[in-house]
């Protein structure tokens, strides 16, 4: 995994526990199932990064563990308050975009568009097919929400999701209407791969 994506995963793990154990003291378990029921279940969590995450913050002194372990073993934290001035802090703070994790499809199209060979325009047309497929099937999530006021956390985040999806598709159009303008503004005598041809021919008609 990435190292900056991995980064920016962890510190949303992070504060996304800080903020559940600030309802109250629970166990790793029970994390996980209100972290995917607060998110929609649009970033899951396994067991393993809920508990990794925990000993972090318990380390740090964000996080204590609350009383002995269950009937079951399961062992219950509560948040600290340098834990809950951390959360405190961190809904006060915008997000960074130099926080986020890369762009890879930003990343793609940059190297397509100075590889040669790649078809670029097959890229972009890739892309919004897939866009496209995923924006369906978040519509069809909201239109089956039959009260998004009853639970407002999950809207949101389908919400941000769908117009994600919208940006980039948009954004998509805009990157196959310039890269057919440069194909086609290229001078004859420059050589071309057949991919940049291709482009150039379908952007003449």
């Amino acid at each position: 995994m990435d190292t900056e994506y991995a980064y920016s995963v962890s510190m949303s793990i992070k504060y996304g526990l800080l903020a559940l154990l600030e309802r109250g003291p629970s166990h790793g378990y029970q994390l996980r199932a209100d972290f995917d029921a607060a998110t929609g279940a649009a970033w899951p969590l396994n067991v393993g990064q809920v508990y990794t995450t925990l000993d972090r913050l318990e380390r740090d002194g964000l996080v204590a563990q609350d009383g002995d372990p269950d009937a079951e073993g399961r062992i219950g934290y509560r948040i600290t308050d340098d834990g809950r001035r951390e959360l405190t802090s961190w809904f006060r703070s915008p997000v960074s975009a130099k926080s986020a994790p890369r762009d890879e499809l930003s990343i793609k199209l940059a190297l397509a568009v100075t590889t040669p060979g790649v078809d670029v325009l097959g890229v972009v047309q890739t892309q919004r097919t897939a866009t496209m497929t995923s924006l369906q099937e978040l519509t069809r999530l909201k239109a089956r929400a039959t009260d998004p006021q009853a639970d407002l956390a999950w809207s949101l985040v389908l919400d941000s999701l769908v117009f994600r999806a919208e940006a980039e598709i948009r954004w998509l159009d805009h990157c196959e209407a310039r890269v057919a303008r440069a194909a086609a503004s290229r001078p004859r005598n420059v050589a071309a791969s057949p991919a940049a041809d291709a482009t150039a021919k379908q952007a003449r008609r």
